[in-house]
């Protein structure tokens, strides 16, 4: 118990020792662990949308105005192992959604003497790959007349994804790797500047451990309290960043649960106290082991 009681008074001892190193080290692991917090969202976010996309892409094939010609092509396009559904749209129906999608303008419509819309085929996919195969498919249909679908949104769908996978993979290895290196140069100083005392505390037989675990317990607070703030910076404000982008963009399909964002919050504490004992136990190791050898 005593030991543990100096163990603990000398890692704080350390951050008094040093306040200006230590709060720079604290200012530079929040940025660090706010940068990854945030990377991670942006990934989980672009697949969330990306998954949104994919699951209502949607091929719409408009057809003749005879009245079999409809369904004769969704019964052809229905056989199709890619095909999700199949929904048919009389001109009436589309007439309705147009009146709902102009909203306030919707009074445009009365003008027309006649529905001049056609009827249409609605073809949701499984896949964003099965766009190209499957309006081939369409376009070869004697009823089908012209189809409208986001060809060059999904081409691009699964590479957009695989891109931002890579770059913030990227990003979340340069950031660890500039927060892991802050750390075991503050802590590396600390034990220079108490080389001589960590010397005689070996010399009259303290162990390695009981010299180390300061140290280690300094930057183990250090990064841990970082990644808690940059956390709690996250957590409070991911609610307010989403909802402001969900004004401006509300097709787009947002990660809306806070549960996600709680879980990522633990997690960057756990890997900010990794990071941090990691770090500290290779810095003060290295000058242990040096100071151990014979002269």
């Amino acid at each position: 118990m005593t030991t543990f009681k100096y163990i603990l008074r000398d890692a704080f001892r350390l951050m008094t020792r040093n306040v200006t190193l230590s709060f720079l080290t604290l200012v530079t692991t929040v940025a660090v662990f706010f940068l990854v917090s945030c990377s991670i969202l942006f990934v989980m976010n672009i697949r969330n949308i990306v998954a949104g996309i994919e699951n209502n892409l949607m091929i719409t094939a408009y057809v003749t105005k005879d009245k079999s010609s409809a369904q004769a092509v969704a019964e052809k396009i229905g056989n199709l192992e890619c095909v999700d559904s199949v929904k048919i749209v009389t001109p009436d129906k589309a007439l309705e959604e147009l009146r709902a999608r102009l909203g306030n303008q919707a009074d445009v419509v009365t003008l027309l003497d006649d529905n001049p819309l056609p009827p249409s085929v609605e073809i949701r996919l499984k896949d964003a790959g099965a766009v190209p195969v499957v309006a081939r498919e369409l376009l070869s249909m004697e009823e089908v007349e012209d189809i409208v679908y986001a060809g060059e949104l999904a081409r691009r769908l699964e590479t957009l994804s695989a891109f931002v996978s890579r770059f913030s993979f990227g990003v979340l290895v340069i950031a660890l790797a500039v927060g892991a290196l802050v750390v075991f140069n503050t802590i590396r100083i600390g034990v220079y500047a108490r080389r001589e005392e960590i010397e005689i505390m070996l010399l009259i037989g303290a162990t390695p451990g009981f010299v180390a675990f300061p140290f280690v317990l300094h930057g183990s607070l250090i990064s841990s309290f970082g990644a808690l703030l940059a956390g709690a910076g996250v957590y409070f404000s991911y609610e307010r960043v989403v909802s402001a982008l969900m004004a401006s963009m509300p097709f787009l399909n947002f990660m809306t649960d806070q549960s996600v964002v709680m879980d990522l919050w633990f997690l960057l504490v756990g890997g900010g106290l990794t990071v941090g004992w990691i770090c500290s136990w290779l810095a003060v190791s290295k000058f242990v082991r040096r100071a151990m050898k014979p002269r």
